[in-house]
């Protein structure tokens, strides 16, 4: 079994935003294990400005993508020149690369013909969702750390990403200045967008859970507008009708995640910028289907405990019937939760 204490490694979560989020945990464990080894995160083009927000990463290997073709793929690692590949998220085209170019240590979750290419693997059944998805990435870790010998730093305590508490409280009030927003006011956002990878509220079950919303402060509801989702944005906004509201329209991901940190409260379906805030420890309230691979247990935001909600359809209905989700129900929950004091 493998005893030398590996130099560098490189981690594999080049799917979404969501799901790299997840990785953080992950990332976290092997560089606080491996304080003088050398991190690198092999992402896509639209997560990088996030992974370069993580501590624990000391480089970043853009994936070309698959359209680039495999000589691609095999230069991008290269660049980094690993001894250790470990793939939470498990591809051919990455495992193929990983083991042409050389790569002495490779582990990756065992699935199927992809597994051929890894000399180490660890059965995980994910697709069973018996746990969340960011604890399945650290038991790769912990198998990599016991396989070379390497004591297990113990795993950090929320938030996972952290901006300068000056630098929140001056972006705060500038945005409060700028939209007009009673600087007593609790800042709720709603991201409604859902980049179509779950399912999610309507945007009148959305702006009907505002309305319903109750809290002994005032509240200004800030609406989260990604790329594509105008249209999404614009419409709830007239829907919130009187309610104080406001567009946010960031100017990239990591300014959107900036302005997530000044938010008091965080409400959306199962998608990235929901993982964003649960990383920074933001009050989360998330609307999940009941599936099986996409329960609230699976893809469990990183927030603490008592910072996080999740509501699902009743058992009465279907696994994704959101428009079964009661609202006004769910407003008084998170009320309680969160904006009661």
């Amino acid at each position: 079994m493998a005893r030398l204490r590996p130099h560098r490694i490189l981690l594999v979560r080049n799917d979404k935003l969501g799901d790299f989020m997840l990785a953080w945990p992950a990332f976290a464990v092997v560089k606080l294990s491996l304080p003088d080894t050398r991190i690198a995160a092999l992402v896509p083009a639209y997560t990088e400005a996030m992974a370069r927000l993580c501590p624990w990463i000391d480089d970043i290997v853009i994936d070309p993508g698959p359209g680039a073709g495999r000589s691609a793929l095999h230069r991008a690692l290269e660049t980094f020149d690993a001894d250790v590949l470990l793939t939470l998220f498990s591809t051919t085209r990455v495992g193929f690369a990983g083991w042409a170019i050389g790569i002495s240590y490779r582990l990756a979750p065992a699935t199927k013909f992809i597994q051929l290419f890894y000399n180490h693997r660890l059965r995980q059944r994910r697709s069973r969702s018996e746990k969340p998805e960011w604890e399945y990435n650290v038991d790769l870790v912990r198998r990599f750390l016991a396989d070379h010998g390497i004591a297990e730093a113990p795993l950090p305590q929320p938030p996972y990403l952290r901006f300068p508490t000056g630098e929140t409280v001056a972006l705060k009030q500038t945005f409060c200045h700028d939209n007009g927003i009673d600087p007593r006011a609790r800042l709720v956002l709603i991201h409604p967008g859902s980049g179509g990878s779950a399912s999610n509220l309507s945007l009148e079950q959305f702006a009907a859970l505002a309305a319903a919303l109750r809290s002994p402060q005032p509240l200004h509801f800030v609406i989260g507008c990604g790329p594509g989702e105008d249209f999404k944005a614009e419409t709830l906004a007239a829907l919130l009708g009187p309610l104080p509201h406001t567009i946010l329209r960031a100017g990239g991901m990591a300014d959107y995640a900036r302005h997530i940190a000044c938010m008091d409260l965080f409400i959306s379906g199962s998608t990235g910028p929901l993982h964003v805030a649960g990383a920074l420890d933001v009050p989360t309230a998330a609307f999940y289907p009941r599936r099986r691979s996409a329960t609230p247990l699976r893809w469990q935001t990183l927030n603490s405990p008592q910072r996080r909600l999740a509501f699902t359809p009743p058992d009465t209905a279907a696994e994704s019937a959101m428009d079964a989700i009661n609202v006004e129900n769910a407003a008084a929950v998170i009320g309680r939760q969160f904006l009661s004091a």
